[in-house]
């Protein structure tokens, strides 16, 4: 297989691109002039004005973190898909940078759909991306999608020329899904991955090659899932971690499109989770764990990660908080989607996937409120903060000296009886995110379950984020994550601390109130 693989680009401008990102800039910014903050956030990142969906582009380049992310700039609803971008010296505090890219070639006209960035040996950054065009527009039954290639214009990534396609789509040995390349290096071989659906419909990752960064072969299939039910594996991912005894592991990560529910497993429409394995350069991946989510929440979907590269060395990841529902309660308000906050993914002593927040996160914290260790008695509740609209909660929870069936942090809980339950389920022995009582948006719970050595242990640290209008819940350090939106009702919104059907033990509660990233 080697005629979808041209020598060079393959390059078929038909539209200005620098006077469609002009006509970008100018949707945007229409849209954010009539922007509702009541849910927008302060400390997440999001558009000015649009829907947003994937984290694409993801580097350390030339001291400054660059986040590009899917975007349609001219509705807060998903449409022709370009790439937004915000950059930052330290992670905190976040500029908007211009549109990188909008639809201007015929193998991308349709939409610039996800892709990654990799810094080549001679320090130059290269992206790549997903080209999308629909074979019949009028109906959107068929799409055709090629990977291609663009350079930036500059160190600070302002703006970038496209250079064509690179890999074109082999229709007979796909079933027309072809998209989102990450690329990598391991000893002198380039190596690219993205996911396909066969032409038998099942979910794969192909792996292609290449000495120079722009001429590409297609070595082999790298992964195909096992449930027949899967088929596409979008928005991949393939990097080495260390484990505990320094041996080398390969994670596989995807957004399993067509997984059945199952119990508590597979509960969004498509659910995004890893592998941890091993793969040898020429060969396939050979996993060794199941299928586990990246996150348990209710709207986590198509993370990134990228390796900040030099001394730092982290393997960082964002992920998008997808709506899951349309029309979402934002789309209204001239915007819809966010990014998750920055995670760290290492390997813990169990030899399973970490992911905390990056260490950055606490110089976010304007101040503290301790409240110490608490005491609730079966049924009680206790007000921790009157309004919270941007904090940060530490808490850690003694198991061995609660009764309660329920027990946790009834946050953005407002006048009309509305909140959203962060909890310790003692029936279920998981970590809940509950929405039955919300006003806006899906209701719902989801669960994150933990371990017998977690339960044995006596002790749950959970780690709350509350933003305007979403909820991240890290447990104990990140062995497990639940990202949720939640849409709060008008006036104050409350944070409670409560029991159900026994008592509660706190032997620890801070309050964090958080600063604005300065995107808002």
């Amino acid at each position: 297989m080697t005629d979808f693989t041209p020598a060079t680009p393959v390059l078929n401008p038909i539209l200005d691109h620098q006077a469609e990102l002009a006509k970008a800039e100018t949707g945007v910014a229409e849209l954010a002039a009539k922007r509702r903050d009541r849910w927008y956030p302060k400390y997440h990142i999001a558009s000015n004005g649009g829907w947003i969906n994937d984290p694409n582009g993801l580097c350390h380049y030339h001291g400054r973190w660059h986040v590009f992310y899917q975007l349609h700039p001219y509705s807060s609803h998903w449409g022709p898909m370009h790439w937004g971008h915000v950059s930052s010296a330290d992670m905190l505090h976040w500029k908007r940078e211009p549109i990188m890219f909008a639809p201007s070639l015929e193998e991308d006209k349709h939409g610039v759909f996800s892709g990654s960035a990799a810094i080549g040996d001679d320090g130059k950054l290269r992206f790549y991306y997903t080209g999308h065009r629909w074979r019949s527009p009028e109906d959107r039954t068929d799409d055709w999608q090629v990977q291609l290639l663009a350079t930036p214009d500059n160190d600070e990534l302002t703006s970038a020329t496209k250079q064509g396609m690179i890999i074109d789509c082999p229709t007979d040995r796909v079933d027309h899904h072809f998209r989102d390349p990450k690329v990598w290096k391991t000893g002198d071989t380039w190596y690219m991955t993205f996911g396909v659906s066969s032409a038998e419909k099942r979910g794969q990752m192909w792996l292609f090659t290449s000495e120079d960064m722009v001429s590409w072969k297609y070595e082999r299939v790298l992964f195909e899932h096992p449930d027949p039910n899967v088929f596409m594996l979008e928005c991949p991912d393939f990097f080495p971690l260390k484990d505990k005894d320094g041996n080398e592991k390969w994670v596989i990560g995807f957004s399993a499109m067509g997984s059945k529910p199952n119990g508590f497993a597979n509960r969004n429409e498509a659910n995004a989770g890893y592998m941890i394995g091993t793969w040898e350069p020429g060969g396939e991946f050979k996993p060794e764990t199941e299928f586990r989510p990246w996150d348990c929440g209710h709207n986590y979907y198509a993370p990134q990660s990228f390796n900040a590269g030099g001394e730092d060395g982290r393997q960082i990841v964002y992920g998008w908080m997808a709506p899951f529902m349309d029309p979402a309660p934002s789309m209204e308000d001239g915007w819809c989607g966010q990014l998750t906050l920055p995670r760290e993914i290492t390997l813990g002593a169990d030899g399973d996937v970490v992911t905390a927040p990056v260490a950055e996160m606490e110089w976010l914290r304007e101040d503290t409120y301790d409240h110490g260790a608490i005491v609730l008695d079966a049924d009680d509740e206790k007000i921790i903060s009157d309004d919270a609209e941007a904090v940060e909660i530490e808490m850690t929870i003694d198991l061995k000296r609660s009764t309660a069936e329920r027990a946790g942090l009834k946050i953005h809980a407002t006048e009309d009886g509305a909140y959203t339950y962060v909890a310790y389920d003692d029936q279920l022995g998981r970590v809940v995110v509950d929405r039955q009582t919300m006003k806006h948006g899906d209701r719902g719970y989801r669960t994150a379950p933990l371990t017998e050595a977690e339960l044995a242990s006596g002790t749950l640290d959970l780690r709350v984020f509350v933003d305007r209008g979403s909820v991240e819940v890290y447990v104990n350090g990140g062995h497990q994550v639940l990202s949720s939106y939640s849409y709060a009702s008008e006036g104050p919104r409350a944070i409670r601390l409560a029991a159900e059907s026994g008592s509660l033990t706190v032997s620890s509660l801070k309050l964090h109130h958080l600063k604005s990233i300065g995107l808002e």
